[in-house]
């Protein structure tokens, strides 16, 4: 099996990269990824030598035909991906999203792939006040983000209908883990802690999200991958519901901080249409035979000293976005 994993030089991809050659050493991977901010080469040091790497915009047809070449797999995790920066506009999102997914389609349809994985999110379906999220309930996206993967999940699912191409789509709960961009919940608590800055929280922060582990999505998405039915959706889900504050606490409370770093700050004013809920139903993909293996508040500790212990690797990368932070936080 040959792979592009577009975007693995992110957080999400990063990981997937590396646990798919500590369990498939013999299949090849070609990395395709823009380095943009939120991108960083350095993470795939430990399987240089055993990847192919392309430095490219998933936009650009001709980089995308020569990344593609040769490979019977696609996993597609290149995209915006921070809710708060599309606030600010959302041509970029629009942009990578959409015309890259179709361009990415586009090119795999033409290579006549064996699999296309569509890496989605559940926020595409819009905040749940009770309950679970199916993969066949309405699609009620919030924020611009939400929208442009909503736009690229369907555009994807249309060329399984259209042309056969034989897509599969995962949509995620909230992920943590290591090599996570420090502007995301988890590390940007952690790092603000460590620097004795306030912790932000939108509202009272008692907003919630299902905390699924880095890990577990990759080993839900190779579960896809390889098992799931072509046209299908398929939630990745670790049941771990924890709102924003307790989050917040118990980073304080591993790094050694006080709770009067705690900041709470109006939705509307930080984040207009802040969704209070997310929960999604995973008996699709359990039935496949996956089970989230990584108990939460371990997962979150481990993370949480992760960066602890990798002080300069999150510097660099908050360094690359001083203005964001100081645009959307305040100095």
């Amino acid at each position: 099996m040959k792979l592009l994993v577009t975007g693995g030089a992110g957080f999400i991809g990063t990981n997937f990269v590396l646990q798919h050659l500590e369990q498939y050493p013999d299949d090849g991977i070609v990395v395709l990824d823009k380095l943009t901010y939120a991108g960083c080469r350095a993470n795939l040091d430990p399987v240089a030598d055993r990847i192919g790497f392309v430095e490219g915009d998933i936009c650009d047809g001709d980089v995308v035909r020569g990344a593609i070449e040769g490979c019977s797999h696609v996993v597609h995790f290149a995209a915006e991906s921070h809710v708060d920066r599309s606030l600010y506009g959302g041509e970029e999102f629009l942009r990578t999203g959409v015309f890259g997914t179709w361009t990415l389609l586009q090119a795999a349809r033409e290579a006549e792939v064996e699999r296309f994985v569509m890496i989605s999110t559940d926020e595409v379906y819009g905040p749940i006040a009770s309950g679970a999220s199916r993969e066949t309930d309405e699609l009620r996206p919030s924020s611009p983000y939400a929208a442009s993967k909503v736009a690229a999940d369907r555009l994807a699912h249309s060329y399984h209908v259209t042309y056969g191409l034989p897509v599969v789509t995962t949509r995620s709960t909230n992920n943590y883990g290591p090599y996570q961009h420090p502007e995301k919940q988890l590390p940007f608590f952690t790092t603000q802690a460590m620097t004795d800055q306030t912790l932000t929280l939108y509202g009272d922060g008692s907003a919630v999200r299902d905390w699924l582990h880095v890990r577990d999505n990759c080993a839900g998405i190779e579960t896809v991958m390889r098992h799931g039915t072509v046209g299908e959706v398929y939630n990745i889900g670790a049941g771990n519901e924890r709102s924003i504050l307790q989050n917040a606490q118990l980073v304080l409370e591993e790094v050694g901080k006080p709770q009067e770093l705690l900041r709470f700050v109006d939705n509307e004013k930080i984040r207009p249409g802040h969704d209070v809920r997310y929960c999604v139903s995973t008996a699709r993909l359990a039935a496949l035979g996956w089970r989230p293996l990584v108990p939460v508040e371990q997962g979150l500790r481990e993370t949480i000293r992760w960066y602890v212990e990798h002080r300069d690797w999150w510097e660099a990368m908050r360094a690359r976005s001083r203005e964001f932070f100081e645009r959307h936080y305040g100095r």
